[in-house]
């Protein structure tokens, strides 16, 4: 490969305002984050090639418009052949492109330099001269809850600001908008802080930090990333240790989470400005340095701040009460340790607790997290929720943990977790199971190991259009009165489905078919049960293809 005479340059481009005209870019990728790149890069003055496999023609005509170079092929060696002959002097990948893929290994390899989308938004923060600060939020579930709920809450204290990054807006869309942010809260998912560094000009320095759990998940993908098999502890260490990198170079506050020592662990091993704070949270009555919930000792509670009361040995500030969430829809454990870390978060940046109080208690959270969808008339007594958001064993664990008694609709991609443990955990509150999806034998072999009486019906379509409708039919020949037929997975959906929004669209789908149109019996629960900690998979995380993902 010639070497390029602007190859060392990457490196030193630190700003928007530096000069970035005529760098050969690379962007492997054509979703949502992809294109982002490509525009963004393009704006810069760079020549800039996208590479990417699946076909968009609405992106592949907006290519065309901003003046971007195009290469769509389906197999990686022609892709490979194609990157060596651009030359680039520089390499950004899309979230979901494995360490091992052969595009970003070759690039390594030839010393061009590869980022991630999140780098390269760090560069390029100061393109308005109204600077934002970054507040981070990873963790297995519950991030996507947490960093709405934390926007919401800034935004209720006057500042402008928006959620950004995995959460599904690019980061650079929101660094490019012409009037700046005082604050941004980014969903990071582990793909993107793997590829992230903790020194040097492209490692992010956030105003405030969370990590809201770690659980095994994407152990397939973060074992290619050590160089190990994805079902060994080294891969569990890998992506913990990816999470881990949230924390790095923290400013004010480091958020973790009490009832998961490892994420205190992080915080604790984390090189952070001087004077940043380790704040917990927790569903418990907090320590000086911690939200958590003050018990009434009937079943109530409130949630209180002592994170941030200059008394705060003595003292708390009063958040919103239990009672008041329950009205809400919002009560559910996880669902509040969604809202303590949130709270945590938007008071490090100066939020006052009347403001965040009035956020929570006026936030509405998205659907297929936990939403209930009542009964259907033509199987009375029997409730139906959608957690199609459940993409992993943690985040269906806090999904079942809900119920007392459920017919429950699992299966999909595993990404290499054994859901051993979860079945067993739940074998006592299940009246069935439903298997669905491409890895249904290991599913159906832990339901025999660990929960031989559960009846349990494998779903094996003639078309894939027709899963959800089979596994509804078959959840309610299992359901009686008082059950709860629950999709919560604990699988990705990309075997089946485009999205888990599609996969919870058709569920709900296949449920109003059974009769009338379910009546909403909450007012509002579409709370995010994601963990025995907190809510959701990763956004990204979730649904990311094997090789790369469609963003």
């Amino acid at each position: 490969m010639n070497e390029s005479p602007v190859r060392a340059r990457p490196a030193a481009l630190t700003s928007w305002h530096h000069d970035w005209s005529g760098l050969r870019v690379a962007v492997l990728g054509l979703g949502v984050t992809g294109f982002s790149v490509a525009d963004t890069l393009v704006e810069l003055g760079c020549r800039v090639r996208a590479i990417f496999g699946r076909s968009d023609p609405e992106r592949e005509r907006l290519l065309d418009v901003i003046g971007a170079e195009r290469s769509r092929l389906e197999h990686d060696a022609e892709q490979l052949a194609d990157l060596r002959a651009f030359a680039p002097d520089l390499v950004v990948v899309s979230p979901g492109y494995r360490p091992d893929h052969p595009l970003t290994v070759w690039a390594e390899e030839a010393g061009v330099p590869v980022w991630g989308d999140i780098e390269l938004g760090w560069r390029l923060r100061d393109k308005t001269d109204r600077i934002a600060d970054w507040i981070c939020v990873t963790g297995t579930n519950g991030k996507t809850t947490t960093v709405q709920l934390t926007a919401h809450m800034l935004v209720a204290a006057g500042l402008r600001a928006a959620p950004v990054g995995n959460i599904g807006v690019p980061i650079l869309d929101a660094l490019r908008d012409p009037q700046g942010y005082d604050a941004l809260v980014v969903e990071l998912s582990s793909f993107q802080l793997h590829r992230l560094p903790v020194a040097g000009a492209g490692s992010v320095s956030p105003y405030a930090s969370a990590c809201l759990n770690v659980a095994a998940d994407h152990l397939d993908w973060h074992g290619a990333a050590a160089g190990v098999d994805g079902g060994t502890g080294a891969a569990a260490e890998a992506y913990a240790a990816a999470k881990a990198k949230v924390y790095e170079n923290t400013q004010v506050a480091c958020v973790y989470n009490r009832a998961d020592p490892e994420t205190e662990r992080m915080v604790e091993r984390a090189d952070v400005v001087e004077g940043a704070r380790a704040i917990g949270f927790g569903l418990d009555s907090p320590p000086p340095s911690g939200f958590g919930v003050v018990r009434d000792g009937e079943g109530g509670g409130i949630l209180v701040d002592r994170g941030y009361h200059a008394d705060r040995w003595d003292s708390a500030y009063e958040l919103v009460t239990l009672g008041e969430l329950e009205e809400r829809g919002l009560a559910a454990p996880h669902m509040v340790q969604n809202i303590l870390a949130a709270a945590a978060l938007a008071r490090a940046r100066g939020v006052e607790p009347s403001e965040a109080a009035a956020a929570i208690l006026g936030f509405t959270a998205d659907e297929h997290r936990v939403q209930r969808l009542g009964e259907s008339a033509a199987l009375p007594g029997v409730r139906w929720v959608d957690d199609s958001k459940a993409t992993n064993a943690h985040a269906a664990d806090g999904a079942l943990s809900a119920f007392d008694r459920v017919v429950w609709i699992v299966g999909g991609l595993l990404k290499g977790t054994d859901l051993s443990a979860l079945v067993e955990r739940h074998a006592h509150r299940l009246r069935g199971a439903v298997v669905i999806g491409a890895e249904r034998q290991t599913v159906l072999a832990a339901l025999e190991r660990h929960a031989p009486e559960v009846p349990r019906i494998e779903v094996v379509p003639v078309q894939t259009e027709g899963t959800m409708t089979e596994a509804v039919a078959a959840a309610a020949s299992l359901a009686q009165a008082g059950d709860t037929v629950l999709l919560a997975p604990a699988a990705a959906s990309m075997d089946q489905f485009a999205s888990y929004a599609e996969r919870g669209r058709r569920f709900q789908a296949a449920v109003r078919a059974l009769g009338s149109e379910p009546h909403d019996d909450t007012e509002n629960d579409a709370a995010e049960v994601e963990a025995a900690g907190t809510g959701g998979g990763d956004a990204d995380d979730d649904d990311a293809a094997p090789a790369r993902r469609g963003g």
